[in-house]
């Protein structure tokens, strides 16, 4: 397989999370077309990001939505445990907690940062919960690269250079804010109003 841009790694998992959206609703093809419209990325890009994988889709045929399903979900998929971290433990860290990506066999929540003394020092559905003065020293222990960032937005960019320094590689950011970070540190930013616009987009064009 080619080595591909960053640009098209970054679309994989928008590309897969409509595909199964598509198979849920009783499709079983989809066109380059229809994937445009639902993920508001041009068709001929689509194509293109297709083509580093080989030829996945069929003139006139469009895509098997099953086979993309499989490909995608094993592309994406890494063969080791990824562990992560939890930083901010309030109503939407509980809620993380809680799920702690169930439904997925090679991601999980190993730790948890507050600064909450009720609860440092607990065991939340299986994950510990630290002090947050000790975010640096037990990330680096644990060797954890990414993290989810769920804190009051005031917080949020004065817990980079604690980041940094524990070598975090990646960051699931629940804030609002646009986080100022070095270039070796990717954030991804969880948008809870797209994600509304696109279940209001798949009602509209099902109804």
């Amino acid at each position: 397989m080619r080595k591909i841009p960053k640009a098209t790694a970054k679309r994989l998992p928008l590309y897969h999370r409509y595909l199964r959206v598509f198979k849920n609703m009783g499709k079983t093809r989809v066109s380059s077309t229809e994937l445009s419209e639902a993920v508001k990325v041009e068709s001929a890009t689509i194509r293109r990001d297709f083509s580093y994988f080989g030829a996945l889709g069929k003139r006139g045929y469009g895509y098997d939505i099953d086979a993309l399903l499989e490909f995608f979900g094993k592309t994406l998929s890494q063969d080791r445990l990824t562990t992560v971290a939890l930083i901010g433990v309030g109503n939407l860290g509980n809620a993380l907690l809680n799920f702690n990506f169930k439904k997925s066999n090679n991601i999980r929540i190993g730790a948890a940062f507050d600064i909450n003394e009720d609860i440092i020092g607990t065991v939340h559905n299986g994950v510990p919960v630290y002090d947050m003065k000790d975010l640096t020293e037990q990330l680096t222990l644990m060797d954890i690269e990414v993290v989810i960032l769920s804190v009051p937005d005031a917080v949020a960019q004065t817990l980079i250079p604690a980041l940094d320094d524990a070598n975090i590689k990646g960051i699931l950011n629940f804030t609002p804010v646009r986080l100022d970070v070095p270039d070796h540190i990717r954030v991804q930013d969880v948008d809870f109003t797209n994600e509304l616009q696109t279940l209001i987009y798949f009602i509209s064009t099902n109804s």
